[in-house]
């Protein structure tokens, strides 16, 4: 799917109380059965799911919102981006949407989300597929870091292109799947000036003082959750996910081979059927 007709098949919503004016949230939502959340990282938006969406959403109501200063949400210089500030974003979000209890399919910095969200409110999250996610002090990496300095606001959109594009290379395994549709879909939030300051503080958020206080709880998070990782992913090593089985008492893991960090892209048939799998196995969990 391209992003113009992505697009066009989101919604939005306006969250009150979350910082003083209302934070607009864009997402997708389609299909019916129970809620199915999705949850992008950095530097994408809900758009690194666009393959696995329609899948998925045969068989479960699918929400993929853009988190808060990504993709077409809220992307205005007034807010904090942490993965706490979003954790309070996607409650209330699903507070709106009338949902009290969801599977969560969650990618990179989502991953975080997620588990915040598992550990501090266990009855909202039921299971996780967690891909490649931060975890412990795994993050942020060395390009994330150089991205965060505040000069980097004032980046030419030709720079934030290239600086993407780099990132595409090391992204994924296969180079088929480094097609032009996922290519400019990705890149298309972030190629003006709003979208490049938006990026930029989204990268100076990146902080493992918000994932490390989990440590110690892993042990605690009982929710049946799937580690769906690409073995080639220099930016979040698969020794995170052999961690996370160690310490988490309901983790499975199932590695993917070929296959880097964007693993929605890089291997969609192999994401999407591992997590149906896992969720018709483990849909009936409740915490």
């Amino acid at each position: 799917m391209d992003v113009n007709k992505f697009r066009s098949r989101q919604q939005t919503i306006q969250l009150e109380g979350v910082i003083e004016d209302p934070l607009t949230i864009a997402y997708t939502d389609i299909g019916e059965g129970e809620p199915l959340v999705l949850l992008h990282g950095i530097p994408t938006w809900s758009f690194l799911f666009h393959e696995v969406i329609e899948p998925l959403a045969a068989e479960y109501r699918v929400i993929a919102p853009d988190m808060a200063g990504y993709g077409f949400s809220d992307r205005r210089d007034r807010f904090d981006r942490s993965i706490e500030f979003q954790a309070d974003v996607i409650e209330q979000f699903l507070e709106h949407l009338d949902v009290d209890s969801a599977h969560f399919v969650a990618h990179d910095i989502g991953g975080g989300v997620a588990l915040i969200l598992a550990d501090r409110s266990p009855g909202l999250v039921r299971t996780m597929v967690l891909s490649n996610s931060v975890a412990y002090d795994s993050w942020p990496v060395d390009e994330m870091l150089k991205l965060g300095h505040p000069r980097n606001a004032k980046m030419k959109p030709d720079e934030m292109r290239d600086l993407l594009e780099e990132s595409f290379q090391f992204g994924l395994s296969r180079p088929e799947r480094l097609t032009d549709e996922f290519r400019e879909g990705i890149m298309a939030p972030y190629l003006n000036s709003e979208g490049i300051v938006s990026m930029v503080r989204n990268a100076a958020s990146l902080n493992t003082n918000h994932t490390t206080p989990l440590t110690d709880r892993m042990e605690q998070i009982e929710q049946p959750t799937l580690l769906l990782w690409g073995e080639d992913d220099k930016w979040q090593p698969i020794s995170t996910a052999h961690q996370m089985i160690e310490d988490m008492p309901h983790a499975y893991l199932h590695a993917v081979s070929n296959c880097s960090h964007w693993v929605p892209q890089d291997a969609s048939e192999e994401f999407a059927a591992a997590t149906l799998k896992f969720l018709h196995e483990h849909a009936a969990a409740r915490v």
